[in-house]
């Protein structure tokens, strides 16, 4: 496969819709990037959200690809998803030989195959033993929850502290405090089987002031974040045998959804929401 630039893949798309004579969509553009700013977060920062940017397009262009039945569109999708899982697994890499993100918690390999015995195994609250401690695969959904929301909590506070409008910085603020409020609640869950609870030792803000991008990049990247965690929680949700689980994911899909609502009218009022196409009624 030849070696495809994000200019590369952007002018392909732009000659996609003008030869089906689509509106090409604005996006972002360099007046959204003010390169001279200062750091606003310093120790790894900047890979930790690189990272969490490649995790979402993985599933991103994942989910394109299942949608899409043109060749050429399957070929981009396909090609962005290899681009995306490498860079990917270079920001991982990065990160955890500066032991700036942990890695999950250990468990012992089993010694052999057991079968669920009993309906307790659902969460059905045991009299004498109480809940059943975490499988495996809650463990990861929560670690993993735990992990966005720490990244997603620092970028978010670092936001608050530079926007260029006090409404757009308001909304920024309840956001960490959202994340803060869903750390703590999850991480509960590990401390009840006492299972170590993970930090991130990278990604402080520092105290500047000055943006790095535009109000409008921010609540995107907001936004964005929002509809990750919204999937990442229906995922988990979906694993979770044990029914106290997806109860208390419920709850937080539910918060997330109405902070996503309340910074989808804050582009509307100022004109940062591009509208897809959409079918026309007579």
């Amino acid at each position: 496969m030849k070696k495809l630039t994000h200019i590369s893949y952007i002018e392909k798309i732009q000659g996609i819709c003008q030869e089906e004579e689509i509106p090409v969509p604005i996006g972002f553009t360099a007046e959204d990037v003010y390169k001279e700013a200062p750091k606003l977060y310093d120790n790894g920062f900047d890979i930790m959200f690189v990272r969490l940017i490649k995790e979402i397009s993985m599933a991103m262009h994942t989910l394109n690809l299942t949608m899409l039945y043109r060749k050429d569109l399957r070929e981009i999708f396909r090609e962005l998803s290899i681009v995306t899982q490498k860079y990917f697994d270079f920001c991982t890499a990065y990160l955890i030989e500066r032991g700036l993100i942990p890695k999950s918690p250990f468990v012992d390999p089993v010694k052999s195959i057991e079968f669920v015995k009993d309906a307790s195994y659902l969460g059905i609250l045991n009299p004498i033993k109480g809940k059943r401690s975490l499988n495996t695969v809650e463990m990861a959904h929560i670690y993993h929850a735990i992990e966005s929301n720490m990244m997603g909590m620092q970028m978010i506070f670092g936001f608050a502290q530079c926007a260029e409008t006090k409404e757009v910085g308001k909304f920024f603020s309840k956001g960490g405090e959202l994340a803060k409020s869903m750390i703590k609640e999850l991480r509960n869950f590990f401390l009840e089987d006492n299972i170590p609870v993970p930090g991130i030792a990278g990604g402080n803000v520092t105290i500047s002031t000055i943006p790095p991008f535009s109000d409008k990049m921010m609540l995107y990247c907001v936004s964005l974040f929002c509809s990750f965690s919204l999937g990442g929680n229906s995922l988990g949700t979906a694993f979770s045998l044990r029914n106290d689980l997806p109860g208390k994911l419920s709850v937080f899909m539910k918060d997330i959804f109405q902070y996503a609502h309340e910074g989808a009218k804050i582009m509307i009022k100022h004109g940062w929401m591009e509208e897809p196409p959409q079918i026309m009624k007579k």
